[in-house]
């Protein structure tokens, strides 16, 4: 039965070609799924969290080849206008209520959407950056993964809005000082969340499952008692091959997605604290 949608477009004739859409939908979000080869053709999938198949009744045919369902079109908007890419429909409202633009790269048509809430008193993070400071933690063992990492951290950090000056970059020798140093930045109170970024990799002894139970119960209980958001950068893999893939492969950079989980919950931990300020 129906296990995943794929939409197959061919937009050049080399792998040379297919790097600008790519590049773009890796910025907001998307992960790298399957790839293949053959001949001298070559696939790489993109995936997302859900797919849907729309059925339209209408006159003409759709404007977009692809739409693409976004949590925040406006901060999905300021993403692809730092891309420079080709603008087909300025960001703006449709009659049922929704936020909805459109772009072309390399001949594909796609439209970025955020439907209407369906309940006013929801509450959700944004991915703007603007405005709010943030610490990364990094350990140094592994720096020929967590450099990576910390690179994809900085990369989601900047596209989201928060400047040079609003970042500071702590490193720490291993994973397991991870979070001693995230409790010390984030009791000063200067920052709106904390990255942790780290890299363990599974060895012969029982070391590797000591160190990743305590990293994670550690960074965990520092959010709790701070009550300053921690994103989770810190890989536990068997292999070096898998953090490879982690670190800006087959599997995505989680060090990005960990900027923009941070990025994410420093906007939801602002809102909610308004939102209960309101309600006194």
């Amino acid at each position: 039965m129906i296990r995943n949608l794929i939409v197959p477009r061919v937009l050049g004739k080399t792998q040379e070609d297919l790097q600008p859409a790519l590049e773009l939908l890796r910025a907001l979000g998307a992960t790298p799924g399957h790839e293949w080869h053959e001949g001298g053709a070559h696939g790489f999938q993109l995936e997302a969290p859900s797919g849907a198949v729309e059925l339209i009744a209408a006159a003409t045919a759709p404007a977009s080849d692809i739409t693409i369902e976004v949590s925040d079109a406006d901060a999905a908007w300021e993403i692809v206008r730092q891309r420079g890419v080709k603008v087909l429909h300025e960001i703006g409202d449709t009659a049922y209520g929704a936020r909805i633009f459109a772009v072309e790269v390399n001949g594909l048509r796609m439209a970025f959407i955020t439907y209407a809430r369906k309940n006013d008193d929801d509450v959700e993070g944004s991915l703007q950056a603007q405005g709010k400071r943030f610490a990364i933690v990094v350990a140094r063992f592994n720096s020929f993964i967590t450099e990576r990492l910390l690179d994809g951290a900085l990369l989601a950090l900047r596209q989201a809005g928060a400047s040079k000056e609003d970042i500071t970059i702590v490193r720490v020798p291993g994973s397991f000082e991870i979070p001693s140093a995230s409790r010390q930045l984030a009791l000063t109170g200067k920052y709106d969340a904390i990255v942790c970024i780290g890299c363990l990799l599974r060895g012969g002894t029982l070391h590797y499952e000591v160190i990743a139970n305590e990293v994670t119960r550690g960074v965990g209980q520092s959010a709790q008692e701070t009550g300053v958001p921690h994103a989770f950068g810190v890989l536990t893999c068997d292999t070096l091959e898998q953090a490879i893939d982690r670190a800006g492969l087959k599997a995505g950079n989680k060090g990005y997605e960990a900027g923009l989980a941070a990025v994410e919950m420093a906007s939801l931990h602002s809102k909610v604290a308004e939102n209960a300020a309101g309600k006194r």
